[in-house]
């Protein structure tokens, strides 16, 4: 079996296919044009460019069309926002869609209808306004949340990934007004520990759960992980989450993302329609939900079985750990963020070592993966800070 996955330079793009590989199948890789990414170190995967969807969406589209046309591959496994909603804009001809239903698509990039399907479904989720940017700081109580309700949106023929902002005061909303993109979801600013809860949709439902909790943030501000550690699966948001998942019949790969508060309340932040970026932790766990994923798809066994007593452990990403640093020393860009990490804990955690903890991207046969994924990563937040 052959499948289609993308974008190559995705946080769980290196672990997923060694998951697919894992599993008998070709992998067949989609790359922004004019990028390098770490996936092409991995072996037996080939890797194809397409025109940037954030460049020309349509020309995107069309080389997307044309390589499913030529290749026809057996599946098409979307691994981050953009490729999601690229490759639910393509006809796959014979190829099976590993990923969510039309409807499941819809509420995997529209933020707002997240938040009230999540509550529909008996989850906690944060007193949200969607406002427009002129409207957000009106009658804002500060300080606030500011999330584009769009994970991804075609403006002017490309597709952009809105940002969003903490704004503790009306003048902090000023400075950053101009990368703001309505409609908007305004929330409060809450404290707590992120915590993701992850699987995928068999016949039966939401299948082999898995959870983990957030041990340090590339921004402390927030942002992805760059360190990780497993935990179990809170089993109050079991039944919630099979209900928000059910109102859309949802299919493939899915992440749960909350914030426990001090008081032990897990507020819903969103739904991850694709692979999640700490794949490597539920790989290290022996949970290879690419390769189930797709084999589920494809109708045929899965393959390895899912273990009984998955190991407790820490992944962590070398490239993110050092990009954390950066930021801790950079200092908070809001007045709002408390609770700011000191240089001295920072630095003493990301040199000790423990013996549970592991790497992302990391393989004794493939070292070379590691490495490219560790210069990309520090190379692109030089670029972004230049840029900034």
């Amino acid at each position: 079996m052959t499948v289609l996955m993308g974008f190559a330079d995705a946080f769980a793009a290196v672990e997923t296919a060694w998951s697919l590989r894992r599993s008998g199948m070709r992998v067949l890789a989609m790359e922004r044009r004019g990028t390098r990414s770490p996936l092409r170190r991995v072996g037996g995967v080939e890797v194809v460019t397409i025109t940037p969807p954030e460049t020309d969406a349509g020309a995107a589209r069309s080389d997307l069309a044309e390589l499913v046309r030529t290749r026809q591959p057996d599946a098409i496994l979307p691994l981050d926002d953009a490729a999601l909603w690229l490759t639910s804009q393509v006809d796959p001809r014979s190829a099976v869609f590993v990923g969510p239903s039309r409807a499941g698509v819809d509420l995997a990039l529209d933020k707002s209808r997240q938040m009230d399907a999540a509550a529909r479904a008996g989850l906690a989720v944060p007193p949200t306004d969607v406002v427009t940017v002129d409207a957000a700081a009106g009658d804002a109580v500060w300080p606030v949340v500011l999330k584009s309700a769009a994970a991804v949106v075609e403006v002017d023929g490309r597709l952009v990934r809105p940002s969003g902002a903490i704004c503790g005061d009306r003048g902090e909303f000023d400075r950053s007004r101009d990368r703001l993109r309505g409609p908007l979801l305004r929330q409060p600013l809450l404290a707590g520990v992120g915590e993701g809860v992850f699987g995928y949709v068999d016949d039966t439902g939401p299948a082999v759960l898995s959870a983990h909790r957030r041990v340090r943030m590339v921004n402390p501000h927030g942002s992805a992980s760059s360190a990780c550690a497993s935990i179990d699966v809170d089993e109050t948001l079991v039944e919630p989450i099979r209900r928000l998942l059910a109102s859309v019949d949802w299919r493939g790969m899915f992440m749960v993302e909350f914030l426990r508060d001090a008081a032990g309340v897990p507020w819903f932040m969103e739904l991850n329609g694709r692979a999640w970026g700490s794949m490597a932790l539920a790989r290290r766990r022996g949970l290879e939900y690419p390769a189930w994923a797709t084999q589920t798809a494809l109708g045929i066994p899965r393959s390895p079985e899912a273990p009984d007593d998955p190991p407790r452990i820490v992944a962590r990403h070398l490239g993110r750990e050092l990009a954390h640093l950066a930021f801790v020393v950079r200092g908070p860009q809001s007045g709002a963020v408390s609770g700011w990490p000191s240089l001295r804990d920072t630095l003493r955690d990301l040199l000790t070592i423990r013996r549970g903890d592991r790497l992302y991207n990391w393989s004794a046969r493939e070292p070379a993966v590691l490495l490219a994924d560790t210069v990309g990563t520090v190379t692109a937040l030089m670029r972004g800070r230049r840029r900034a």
